[in-house]
């Protein structure tokens, strides 16, 4: 696709941005229009929330913000506004660059693909590796250093020596060696583990060892700690099912940083019930919120986040270094970075 590089592009931001950041934006092309109405927005709930706080617009507003729609030809983030009716209110849009890197099957959903058939999708790969990362380790930490115990003991004001575990020599396998999974693959080496990964095609030196995807059931046999960081799509649909889960090893961690249908969440339910893993830590769920009658809430072995791991304060930050980078590409007719393959949906 040849993108036009001779008059003013109209760029709307649709969800909250710090100043800063929309400054920033503005300095990279005088040719930019850049649009940016935070009155107009849903209001943050926290640091880099792109969803925010329910809204109603009044009439006039709503006007306003339609037009400004209208206009755009290049949108920073899914209006959520406007998620069913964005292709009709968009006419002219060409290119958006979404704030989260797993919009695959969102895009799909909304029927993006073939409603704005001249519009490129870019994902924010690569932005949530570290932290996401991070919340591995911890993860990981909070269950072998044995965090829930110690707490108990602190509100019983209880001295009471215990013998906890350390992680050096385990193994830990990453289910997805994409950005994600290889920032988790090189923070576990940094703890002495050794690591394994599954990837569809080729080695990746990542890891101590790579398995293709037949051969996942073997990879779960060896593993201490499986992270699960796969895309959901067609092919990953309850990946982690009854079979996977019984291939695990009985003391197995399981961490999903993924998407809740990446495992079949009854078949985990059993498992930990029946104590046959030795715990898990789940980001995401196939229903969220996670309703409050859901068995996860009630499972003691079970560290439920409410699909947050990867949001940080600093998150917007480099959510717009990749914007500018890319703007630069979509300015100058290069290819730009993390186009999302509406096939693929990654």
């Amino acid at each position: 696709m040849i993108y036009p590089t001779h008059h003013t592009h109209t760029l709307l931001i649709a969800s909250y941005l710090e100043p800063e950041h929309v400054e920033r934006i503005r300095q990279v092309d005088p040719r930019l229009n850049v649009v940016y109405e935070p009155d107009l927005l849903p209001r943050p709930r926290y640091p880099a929330d792109h969803t925010g706080m329910p809204l109603v617009r009044s009439a006039a507003d709503e006007a306003r913000w339609r037009a400004l729609l209208a206009q755009a030809e290049i949108l920073f983030d899914f209006d959520q506004t406007h998620r069913q009716d964005l292709p009709d209110l968009a006419p002219n849009l060409r290119w958006l660059q979404a704030t989260s890197a797993g919009i695959g099957q969102f895009v799909k959903t909304m029927g993006y693909a073939k409603r704005l058939p001249n519009t490129i999708f870019t994902t924010a790969s690569g932005v949530h590796a570290r932290p996401l990362a991070e919340f591995c380790m911890m993860a990981l930490l909070t269950h072998y250093k044995r965090l829930p115990h110690i707490q108990t003991l602190q509100a019983q004001k209880q001295w009471e020596r215990y013998a906890a575990t350390d992680l050096e020599g385990r193994t830990l396998a990453v289910v997805g060696l994409g950005k994600i999974g290889r920032a988790v693959a090189r923070m576990a080496k940094g703890l002495g583990m050794r690591t394994s990964g599954m990837r569809a095609s080729g080695n990746s030196d990542a890891v101590d060892r790579c398995y293709a995807p037949d051969q996942l059931h073997t990879m779960l046999a060896e593993a201490d700690v499986v992270v699960l960081v796969v895309p959901h799509t067609p092919a990953t649909e309850k990946l982690i099912d009854a079979a996977a889960l019984a291939a695990m090893k009985p003391d197995a961690y399981l961490i999903n940083i993924a998407r809740g249908p990446v495992i079949d969440e009854a078949a985990l339910i059993s498992a930990l019930q029946a104590g046959y893993l030795a715990g898990a830590a789940l980001d995401v769920f196939v229903q969220e919120p996670l309703p409050t009658d859901h068995p996860f809430w009630s499972l003691p072995n079970v560290l439920i986040i409410p699909h947050s791991a990867s949001t940080s304060d600093r998150e917007n930050a480099r959510i717009t270094d990749l914007f500018c980078e890319n703007i630069r590409h979509y300015l100058a007719g290069e290819p730009l970075v993390n186009v999302l393959d509406v096939e693929r949906l990654y």
